[in-house]
């Protein structure tokens, strides 16, 4: 068999989706940052020395430093004649440990994942007990408070639907509209975990962390589940609460309202 790595045409240059799941903790985030190790830099590299061109990646999400995921997309233009299929075989031998690229697809060469309608779905992981666990702390925000999930819940159903989250997002924000819709909040146990699930057609910076801020005081009984509601109206970020550190967050899962897989026949 010939090298799948062979470049062919330019006019045959087609265009890769990739699902990548990554442990943020010893990243600086996504966004490729010079001198920093990010995401996008690593897997940059990765794909540069795989298919012997140079490659850049277009990321659907641009995770905060310490945010992991288990499904973030990225799409990348190559040359190469390695089936989508096969490039997360090759290029998890060239990625260090903490990240890995689980899927891979063929898509539009202008297929643009910040650029279409989506479903995201992040959850943020609480872990409640009286001393912190070592082998959680790098992946769960550890809270000696006793929670009550229930009443947590109760206060996430106030952000559903479409709303301004001028409350629930970092000042820093460059989004000229704070306008988001949420489609659903649950907040569930699952031993000594409580998660938070929150799925939407697109967040602001830091509006999930500050969302499970707001919901943790609510669980620990500093705030009441009506409050959230309240907090939402004012469009004021200093009428919310804390911001939740970055290690409980998760981008869990990405949902296309529209399948942007080609099917290719060999």
């Amino acid at each position: 068999m010939g090298n799948t790595n062979e470049p062919i045409n330019e006019k045959t240059k087609r265009r890769i989706m990739i699902k990548v799941a990554y442990d943020g903790t010893d990243f600086h985030g996504w966004q490729f940052q010079k001198g920093q190790r990010t995401v996008e830099g690593v897997l940059n590299e990765a794909l540069t020395e795989t298919l012997k061109e140079d490659i850049e990646v277009i990321g659907a999400s641009r995770t905060d430093a310490g945010v992991h995921s288990m499904g973030n997309i990225a799409v990348f233009d190559t040359c190469a004649r390695i089936p989508a299929e096969k490039v997360p075989y090759a290029l998890n031998q060239k990625l260090p440990g903490d990240v890995r690229v689980v899927a891979g697809y063929d898509v539009a060469p202008d297929f643009h994942p910040r650029k279409c309608d989506t479903k995201k779905t992040y959850e943020y992981h609480i872990f409640c007990s009286p001393f912190d666990n070592p082998l959680k702390s790098r992946h769960a925000h550890w809270t000696y408070e006793s929670l009550d999930e229930n009443r947590m819940d109760k206060a996430g159903k106030y952000l559903e639907g479409e709303h301004d989250f001028t409350s629930f997002c970092s000042v820093n924000t460059q989004s000229e509209s704070k306008v988001r819709t949420i489609y659903d909040v649950n907040v569930r146990r699952a031993g000594d975990e409580i998660i938070i699930s929150v799925t939407g057609s697109g967040f602001l910076y830091n509006m999930v962390r500050i969302i499970a801020g707001n919901l943790m005081e609510v669980g620990s009984g500093k705030k009441e589940p009506e409050s959230i509601k309240q907090i939402l109206e004012a469009k004021d970020r200093t009428a919310g609460g804390i911001t939740a550190p970055a290690k409980g967050l998760v981008l869990k899962e990405y949902e296309f309202i529209e399948n942007p897989v080609i099917k290719i026949v060999r």
